[in-house]
């Protein structure tokens, strides 16, 4: 017996230990893609997502041979879900910036927005085209309506930070904080061009009843990449980032 016990254990370490890389593997067995309803960006459909973002992070899923379930997740909860890092999440269309590089993966970029502009209600005369963004951001009669938890991009959130404007918060979604320009609780939020039309489409609200205010200084939209709790796997990463670059 006591020249059986060495294998006995050798066996015991092997199960267990295949038994531990079973689990390590079944975690990240499938991924839950994270969205929230934002067109063009990202919009609900039978078999899905589909937009801007939607549709390239789903390709490069598929195409990298990753199994993955599209989950409608509010904004912040996609946040919060990546940093507590208990699950393999994925969510889409984010912005990169320090502070969340230090809580998640980054895929290369599958999108770039255009240059970024302000939504206003058409009868508010503190905010024209031609005006700068130092100009804006620096009135202190102008209030920016900001979401809660949200990067505007690295340009603009140095702005942001620089100019410290007066803010009305937020932790809802473009469609209430356009109702609250409307309701004149706040003089505008920066967007994409991309969306503006379908946000107020979407609205029900009338198109004339808003402007949209263009900024010489504004570059190039920021990237917008597929974000990763730090869970996943780095080769899951370069997986995606081979299919997406097809």
């Amino acid at each position: 017996m006591k020249k059986n016990k060495p294998s006995c254990i050798f066996a015991l370490g092997l199960f267990l230990a295949l038994a531990s890389i079973s689990t390590c593997h079944a975690e990240c067995e499938i991924i839950s893609l994270l969205y929230h309803e934002r067109p063009p960006y990202a919009d609900t459909t039978e078999t899905g997502a589909k937009g801007l973002t939607a549709t390239p992070a789903g390709q490069a899923f598929e195409r990298a041979g990753i199994r993955f379930q599209w989950e409608l997740t509010p904004s912040k909860r996609q946040i919060k879900l990546i940093q507590n890092d208990k699950g393999c999440f994925c969510a889409i269309g984010w912005f990169k910036n320090p502070d969340r590089e230090k809580i998640a993966k980054f895929t290369d970029a599958i999108y770039q927005d255009k240059p970024q502009i302000a939504l206003a209600k058409s009868d508010n005369k503190k905010l024209k085209t031609g005006m700068s963004l130092d100009e804006v951001l620096s009135d202190p009669d102008i209030i920016v309506e900001i979401k809660d938890g949200y990067s505007y991009g690295s340009f603009l959130d140095a702005k942001i930070a620089q100019h410290a404007p007066k803010t009305d918060v937020t932790t809802q979604e473009n469609t209430h904080m356009l109702k609250k320009i409307h309701l004149n609780r706040a003089d505008f939020f920066f967007i994409a061009p991309e969306e503006a039309d379908i946000l107020i489409n979407a609205s029900g609200l009338p198109k004339t009843d808003f402007k949209y205010i263009s900024f010489p200084d504004m570059p190039l939209g920021e990237k917008r990449y597929i974000m990763c709790s730090k869970k996943v796997k780095d080769a899951v990463i370069r997986r995606i980032n081979t299919a997406s670059n097809r």
